[in-house]
Formats: structure tokens, sequence, C-alpha cells
């Protein structure tokens, strides 16, 4: 059965252009929400443990927020709530998004001819059982040099 004849909705917990990209090539439909929290808020020691809080967190949020909405009203399918988180380990210390383009400059020529690793989550929340799943990964990611040009161009898309 091809994924758009499948009988779900899904909700994409996230704003991130990736996540989209990766659902809508695979055929799926899905609607937008965001979670609106405030991710510095919530601090763990471990990568793992921070990525997972947050994608839980995100999916509470959204999850009260469609309290009080009729979004979930008449569905005879069920709907799936999608939330992520991802962050970068860079020599020990925890980087989350950049909060500006200086930031994220200082942050790739860092990563320009070195190594981090990238933590990533995800939770898959059945939001008529409640039943959800999740887990996280984590991968070493080696940079080769990273030309000024190819900095900025990475800094303007954001």
């Amino acid at each position: 059965m091809a994924a758009a004849e499948s009988c779900f909705k899904i909700i994409l917990g996230s704003s991130s252009m990736a996540r989209q990209r990766i659902l809508a090539e695979m055929g799926y439909e899905f609607t937008i929400m965001t979670a609106d929290i405030d991710e510095k808020s919530i601090r763990k020691e471990k990568p793992e443990d921070l990525v997972t809080a947050l994608a839980e967190a995100k999916a509470n949020a959204i999850m009260a927020r469609l309290q009080h909405t009729d979004i979930l009203e008449n569905v005879a399918c069920p709907t799936l709530l999608i939330t992520a988180d991802t962050v970068v380990v860079y020599k020990g210390t925890i980087r989350e998004k950049p909060c500006n383009e200086d930031e994220a400059r200082e942050f790739i020529k860092g990563y320009s001819g070195g190594h981090a690793a990238v933590v990533g989550s995800v939770l898959v929340t059945n939001l008529n059982s409640g039943a959800s799943k999740g887990g996280w990964e984590s991968a070493e990611v080696y940079f080769h040099d990273i030309p000024n040009e190819v900095i900025d161009s990475l800094v303007k898309i954001h």
C-alpha cells in the first residue's frame, strides 16, 4: 500500500524544512504545528536525554493545544503526532540552534577540518490512543575544511 493511500493523519510538530521535505518526498500529507516552547528552559547533562526531553515537551505542548481545537473531532483514521529534536556535541559541549548569524558562523568555522557528534530524537504519538514510541540516535560527522564562501552561504540559508 502506498504511503498516501494509508488511512491516518500526520501532524508534524516541527518547523524544520528538512523534516517537512522528508515526509513530503515520501508522499505523505501532513499538517504542521509548532510547539512554541522555551527550549532553553529544558536542560539535561547528556545530549540524548536533552533531545528526548525536548521531543516529549514539544509533543505535550502540541497535545495541550489540540485539546482546545476541533482538529481531532470526527476523525475516522488515527492521527499521528511526530516531534523531534537535534543537537550537536562539539568538544564536549552541547550546541543547540544558533541564536544569530554570528553564532552560526562561529559554529560552522569551528567544525571546519574537525568533527562533531549529531544527536537526534524522534517521538511518534498516536493521538487517538495516547501511545507513543520514540528513540534517539547519534552520528559522528567529520568535516573537510569549510571555505568562508560556503560558511557565508550556509548562514544566509537559515
